[in-house]
């Protein structure tokens, strides 16, 4: 389990995460990415077959981080979505795997028909 990032910061626009690990450069998050990438049963499923694939996040933003334990955080964002519990060990498999998952939602999007919004 990754131990607990020593600075979690939102933007002044509310648009970005940087999320600090100790001996790690800052990570930055995109607050869409968060969202459409978000670990909850809602977005997630209870099965990789349940997935869902959420359009139209573009200009969403963050507007509370809440602890959760000494291991996650809870995000509530502007469209009242705050079901995610985002663990340290999933903010940092997105951080690394940023450019990857990005990818990925960007051609399910197109896949799909769906846009960003």
């Amino acid at each position: 389990m990754m131990t607990a990032p020593k600075e979690l910061r939102v933007s002044k626009d509310r648009r970005t995460l940087t999320v600090t690990f100790p001996d790690h450069a800052p990570f930055e998050l995109p607050a869409e990415m968060l969202r459409v990438l978000s670990p909850s049963a809602e977005v997630q499923g209870h099965s990789p077959d349940q997935r869902v694939t959420v359009p139209g996040k573009r200009n969403v933003a963050i507007l509370k981080i809440e602890p959760i334990g000494n291991y996650a955080v809870r995000i509530t964002f502007d469209d009242l979505h705050d079901t995610g519990i985002f663990t340290w060990d999933y903010l940092h498999d997105l951080g690394h795997e940023k450019g990857a998952r990005w990818s990925a939602y960007l051609a399910e999007l197109e896949q799909k028909g769906l846009s960003r919004g």
